[in-house]
């Protein structure tokens, strides 16, 4: 199978692909859910595909009996039987029970819901509707107000004004998750400021974000204090305030998916049992598929006979069939390649696998795990993509198992998630008075046994959202 696999998937300009290596290609990258969609579109669109569940009978009984599909024969003068092609979907338990995990409301959709509530005409409904779709996914509006009384004219043939706009954006601004609708950060955390109990504390918090943005920015406390006649513990418990906001409110809600609180299936499960890692495929709510009873009896009363339009009804059942052949052989590849690409993965992380701890997560990349299974590397990239594992650990997506790595001082290969770690672990135990430098973290991961270079440390810093030091400099 993986030799086959190997030959078929690689993609070579010279060669053309047969119906059931695209289809394998296709369904191989398919995650549960979407593979499920595909099944069920496939039992509208084939009238020889059925799922509908049949009575089992004796041996000697007339009716439907199991073949496997090296029997199905394109020969008029074989017998044809009651076609049964399955593919073995279920384990003892024939809807097991597992893990899902929910994304989070659509986040425009969210703010359309809202909408819905509030009091407007169609016209500003409309433009209200056109301000929502113009956001950024954390939730600002980054286009100028006048270019959006543009759009609105030449797009969508609706005639507003600068005023207008910036007057139902104030109504979007009162959306929930609060800032939402802000224009810069600065706005974002004053609307969340402005939306509190105003406390002393709160307004100390207004005035600084207002007032003193930029030197807020910098972290230029003195300053700050001097200027509003603050003490320091006036200072620190404004700054408790301002650190509680939520710079980017999109982010509460996630647009990853389209639907409404989507369903994520793992399309992996992994359990330890007495130390060993044991790997499933629930294949959750796949069903069985074999021909429909109904033109099986066609192809049989088809066979001998010299009726014009019984033959040509029995050309176009045994098309169905040989598309129903594919489709459930492309299905047995897909479950055999995700297989064996996963048990890879696994075998290539064990350690990581047995207890989560990421410092064990060693280096890995496509190239690795087509190596190791034979696959092509599109191929696994196939079969990583918008997939997902549920271990003892968490829910993950394959992607999260890949990285480069580095050497640390003993030339042995380290993930960069590793690193990653490890600096993070620096910065959280920093004086918080004093910051690491860039150089000083550099002196530190060395202190760790990692050799990395200070251009390293930034870019890490920065894939981290790790300030620099003068901006992570607390009171």
């Amino acid at each position: 199978m993986a030799d086959m696999l190997k030959q078929g998937l690689e993609m070579k300009q010279t060669q053309k692909l047969s119906p059931l290596q695209i289809q394998t290609i296709k369904l191989i990258e398919l995650p549960i859910q979407e593979l499920e969609q595909k099944i069920r579109d496939e039992l509208d669109e084939n009238p020889v595909l059925d799922d509908t569940p049949v009575e089992k009978k004796d041996d000697d009984q007339e009716g439907a009996r199991d073949v496997s599909l090296d029997e199905i024969s394109n020969d008029d003068s074989d017998p044809v039987p009651y076609y049964n092609l399955h593919v073995n979907n279920y384990g003892k338990d024939e809807r097991p029970q597992y893990n899902t995990f929910s994304v989070k409301e659509s986040f425009r959709q969210s703010l359309m819901d809202q909408l819905g509530f509030r009091n407007l005409g169609k016209h500003q409904r409309d433009v209200a509707a056109f301000i929502i779709g113009s956001l950024d996914d954390d939730g600002y509006l980054r286009r100028d107000i006048d270019s959006i009384v543009d759009d609105l004219a030449f797009k969508e043939n609706i005639e507003t004004n600068h005023d207008e706009v910036l007057q139902l954006l104030k109504v979007i601004q009162d959306f929930e998750p609060t800032g939402v609708g802000a224009r810069n950060l600065q706005e974002c955390l004053l609307l969340q400021l402005k939306a509190m109990k105003q406390t002393p504390d709160v307004r100390n918090a207004e005035k600084i974000i207002q007032n003193h943005f930029d030197e807020f920015s910098n972290k230029h406390f003195q300053k700050i204090i001097s200027k509003l006649g603050l003490t320091e513990g006036d200072m620190k418990a404004a700054m408790s305030k301002i650190m509680k906001l939520n710079p980017s409110p999109g982010g509460q809600i996630d647009d990853s998916y389209n639907d409404q609180a989507q369903q994520i299936v793992p399309d992996f499960v992994l359990n330890v049992e007495n130390g060993q890692l044991k790997l499933s495929m629930p294949r959750f709510n796949i069903p069985e598929i074999r021909v429909n009873r109904k033109y099986a009896e066609l192809l049989e009363q088809a066979q001998g006979s010299s009726d014009k339009k019984q033959k040509e009804a029995a050309t176009f059942v045994k098309q169905k069939l040989d598309s129903a052949k594919w489709f459930v052989e492309a299905l047995k590849q897909r479950h055999n390649t995700l297989q064996s690409t996963m048990q890879a993965i696994i075998d290539y992380q064990h350690d990581y696998f047995l207890d989560g701890d990421e410092s064990h997560l060693k280096p890995m990349v496509l190239k690795d795990i087509a190596e190791k299974t034979g696959f092509d590397i599109s191929t696994i990239s196939r079969v990583v993509n918008s997939k997902y594992i549920e271990t003892h650990f968490g829910i993950y997506p394959l992607k999260f198992f890949f990285s480069e790595g580095l050497e640390n001082q003993e030339g042995e290969e380290v993930s960069t998630r590793e690193l990653k770690k490890a600096l993070r672990e620096c910065v959280d135990a920093e004086d918080k008075h004093k910051p690491l430098t860039d150089d000083q973290l550099v002196a530190e991961m060395n202190k760790r046994g990692y050799k990395v270079a200070r251009r390293t440390i930034a870019k890490y810093r920065d894939q981290l959202a790790i300030p620099k030091a003068r901006l992570r400099k607390e009171l």
